[in-house]
């Protein structure tokens, strides 16, 4: 099968790319700014570029990451199929996340600019009319190359292997986190035979920030330290029953694999 993987460069696209070429697959990643219609044409698509930290900051180039590019793509190409990588922010504020569940969110608020836009990005997909579109809401993916970026797991065990860590939420905050080999493994099946539109890529559990640092303190050593009045930051938890009944999915303990994570950060340093 054809692929043209875009955004082969970010955590997520790097560990699909290697995924996809381990099982016999053509993939075709090009490099940011080539041109791309050549590349997506008759090809099964996967939409792997957004911006996430600093989305805040560059609000227009979050608009053509997330929206306006995709846009261009499914208006000019034929494509065999396109998977859009979609996140489960999108739940924030919501009691319930199932992939029909109504959103809220608010163009006042800034921090909703990001949901906005996967949301665009979301619509252009499922109003395109273009056969075989899919959707995948990301949740929070961890794994060894996560330990290098500006992320919150990546700070975590940064300053575990220093000494101490510091957390600036409560140890009672969670949220959903899944393994990155759980998460491309589920976008393969879901690029190649998924029979729903939209999928939540999870695991379906919460894990505290109290769990993680339990974690790393046992494998590092370091103290904890909780900054005074630490408020509790909690994303409701992510329904994963349609990829268990039609994948059979079971996550991975990533707790397991916090050696393997730290060994990795090591390695950076």
């Amino acid at each position: 099968m054809k692929f043209t993987l875009l955004g082969a460069g970010g955590f997520v696209g790097q560990r699909l790319l290697a995924h996809l070429q381990s099982l016999g697959h053509e993939v075709l990643a090009p490099a940011r700014n080539a041109p791309l219609n050549a590349a997506c044409r008759n090809a099964h698509v996967i939409y792997a570029i957004g911006l996430t930290a600093d989305f805040r900051r560059r609000p227009f180039d979050t608009i053509e990451a997330h929206v306006s590019l995709a846009c261009r793509l499914l208006q000019e190409c034929e494509l065999a199929s396109f998977l859009y990588l979609s996140s489960t922010r999108v739940y924030a504020g919501n009691a319930e996340t199932y992939e029909t569940t109504p959103l809220r969110v608010s163009p006042s608020n800034p921090s909703d600019l990001y949901n906005l836009s996967k949301l665009a990005g979301e619509a252009i997909c499922l109003s395109s009319g273009k056969p075989n579109v899919r959707i995948a809401r990301l949740s929070n993916i961890v794994g060894p190359a996560a330990t290098t970026s500006e992320s919150f797991i990546g700070d975590l065990c940064r300053e575990a292997m220093a000494g101490q860590i510091k957390l600036q939420t409560s140890a009672t905050s969670s949220k959903d986190y899944i393994w990155i080999d759980d998460a491309v493994k589920l976008l393969h099946q879901i690029a190649e035979n998924g029979q729903e539109t939209i999928y939540n890529i999870a695991s379906g559990q919460q894990t505290s920030n109290a769990e993680w640092a339990a974690r790393l303190s046992e494998h590092t050593g370091c103290s904890v330290e909780i900054i005074a009045d630490a408020p509790t930051v909690t994303f409701p938890p992510i329904n994963i029953d349609r990829i268990g009944r039609e994948f059979s999915f079971k996550p991975e303990s990533f707790l397991d694999r916090v050696p393997e994570m730290l060994s990795a950060a090591s390695e950076n340093e």
